[in-house]
C-alpha cells in the first residue's frame, strides 16, 4: 500500500514544477519532453460516495505518487477521478491547483453539467470525462441525448474515457458513437479489456474500425492485472500493430486499487518498455502523445 508522507503537498511536488515552468507559465506544457503517466489516482482513506462498491482503508497521496513517479523521471501526470468517488471531483480539482498545473485530470460528472462548471475546471487542468462502466450498468441511454455537453467537450479540446467490462466495449460503442461528435477523441481504459488477444476480437475490430473511419481513438496499456489473465505483451503488441504507436499511451494505474501489492512504481513504469522492447515506441507513448492529448 502507499505510505505516507509528513510532506506538504506543495513541497513534495516543487521539483517536479520549478524546474521547468515559471509562475506565469502553464507547467503541464512548459514540460514538454517529460515523462507523462497517463493514469493514476489519488484518495482519502474511508472516504468514498454512498453505494460505492469500494471504499479503500487507506490514503493515496499526491507526494505519495510524486515521490516515487520522479525516481523513474515521470514529473507530469493525468489525475483520474476514482469510481468510489463519483462526480465529487473536489480532491482531484485541489491537487490540479496545487501541482501549479503540473498535471491534468480526467472528472467524473453528469450528462447536464453546465458550460461554465466545464469552463471552470479546464482553467483547473481537467482535460477530459470519464464513463467508469465497468462493474455497473453499461445503459449508456442518458449520455447519447448529451449533445450540448459533446459539443462543449470537443469546444474545450477534452476526451471521453470510456472503461468497459471486458468484452463490453462493442456494445457501448455502438451505442454511443452515433451520437458523439466525430472529432472527439475517445480513450480506452486499461488495454480495452478485449475478451482474447487477437485482431479478430471483437473489442479490437470495434476500435480498429473506430480508428478507420477517422474516430481519434487512443488505447492506455495499463493495469496489466485487469485484462482477465490476457498476456499484456501480446495485447500491447497487437495494439501497436493495429493502431501504431501513436494511439497509445501509458498509465501507471497507480495505486492499483484492489491490487496494491502491485504498486511499485518503478516496475510498473518499466512494464511499458518490456512489452513494447523499443525505446523510440516507449519514448512516444511516454513523451509526445500524452502532451499532445492533454495540451
Amino acid at each position: 500500500m502507499p505510505t505516507k508522507m509528513s510532506k506538504p503537498v506543495r513541497s513534495g511536488l516543487a521539483d517536479l514544477i520549478n524546474a521547468h515552468a515559471d509562475d506565469n507559465a502553464d507547467a503541464f506544457m512548459a514540460g514538454i519532453g517529460i515523462a507523462v503517466d497517463a493514469h493514476f489516482h489519488i484518495f482519502e482513506a474511508n472516504r468514498s460516495i454512498q453505494g460505492a462498491r469500494y471504499t479503500p482503508a487507506y490514503a493515496a497521496r499526491l507526494t505519495d505518487w510524486a515521490e516515487q513517479a520522479s525516481t523513474c523521471q515521470v514529473k507530469r501526470g493525468l489525475l483520474v477521478q476514482p469510481s468510489f468517488l463519483g462526480t465529487d471531483n473536489r480532491l482531484m480539482r485541489r491537487a490540479l491547483m496545487q501541482s501549479g498545473q503540473a498535471l491534468r485530470g480526467v472528472a467524473v460528472i453528469d450528462p447536464v453539467t453546465p458550460s461554465l462548471d466545464l469552463q471552470q475546471m479546464h482553467a483547473e487542468g481537467v482535460r477530459g470525462i470519464r464513463l467508469n462502466l465497468s462493474g455497473v450498468s453499461h445503459d449508456v441511454r442518458a449520455w447519447c441525448q448529451a449533445e450540448p455537453l459533446w459539443a462543449d467537450l470537443c469546444s474545450l479540446g477534452w476526451h471521453l474515457e470510456l472503461h468497459t467490462d471486458q468484452g463490453a466495449l462493442p456494445g457501448v460503442l455502438a451505442n454511443l458513437l452515433p451520437a458523439l461528435p466525430t472529432e472527439l477523441t475517445v480513450v480506452l481504459d486499461h488495454f480495452a479489456k478485449p475478451g482474447a488477444v487477437s485482431a479478430r476480437d471483437a473489442t479490437v475490430l470495434a476500435v480498429t474500425q473506430m480508428a478507420a473511419s477517422g474516430r481519434p481513438v487512443s488505447v492506455k496499456l495499463s493495469g496489466a492485472y485487469r485484462i482477465g489473465g490476457l498476456n499484456p505483451t501480446a495485447l500491447a503488441r497487437l495494439w501497436l500493430a493495429e493502431l501504431g504507436a501513436r494511439s497509445l499511451l501509458w498509465g501507471s494505474d497507480w495505486p492499483c486499487t484492489n491490487h496494491e501489492a502491485l504498486a511499485d512504481y518503478a516496475q510498473l513504469h518499466g512494464s511499458l518498455d518490456d512489452w513494447l522492447g523499443d525505446a523510440g515506441v516507449v519514448h512516444q507513448i511516454r513523451i509526445d502523445n500524452p502532451h499532445r492529448l492533454l495540451a
